[in-house]
């Protein structure tokens, strides 16, 4: 089947939720954005958002990770149901992100991803190309971030033109 066939345009997916905790948000950082704001709990409090927060960037890896929990729990069900899953591959890339809120520690973050579109690419090998509005909201119903991306996706074998 086809993500469109499966979810409609405009079909809010939920992918998951997770808990952004100190030690979680200070790791993170510590590897990929080390920035005073995301490190220290008392160093934060004399920056803009006033307390410990989460890098946008671990924001959106948790939005990936939650992504990927989504398809393959989407994989499992689909195939126990007699259907062929997607054939999902990479993603071309991603625009209009906005990191919207702070993510504290403590914060729970829901990730959603909405189908918008897709259209066939031609080429050596002909592929679909879906976008999508993804986006996540804390446990105050508050949008956190927001991006559009693009996913694409492999045509069924029988569909493969020779």
């Amino acid at each position: 089947m086809k993500l469109l066939d499966l979810y409609p345009a405009g079909t809010r997916l939920e992918l998951g939720s997770i808990t952004f905790t100190a030690e979680d948000i200070i790791r993170f950082a510590e590897k990929f954005d080390p920035q005073p704001f995301h490190l220290d709990a008392e160093a934060a409090k004399n920056y803009v958002f006033g307390a410990l927060c989460a890098s946008g960037w671990h924001t959106c890896a948790n939005w990936m990770k939650s992504f990927i929990g989504f398809i393959e729990r989407e994989k499992t069900r689909l195939t126990a149901e007699g259907l062929a899953p997607p054939k999902l591959g990479p993603s071309p890339g991603f625009s209009e992100l906005q990191w919207l809120k702070p993510v504290y520690a403590g914060d729970t973050i829901t990730f959603f991803m909405s189908p918008l579109e897709s259209r066939v690419v031609n080429g050596k090998r002909r592929y679909i190309l879906n976008s999508a509005l993804s986006d996540a909201v804390n446990q105050h119903g508050e949008t956190v971030l927001r991006f559009k991306c693009n996913l694409i996706e492999f045509f069924p074998d029988e569909e493969q033109p020779e």
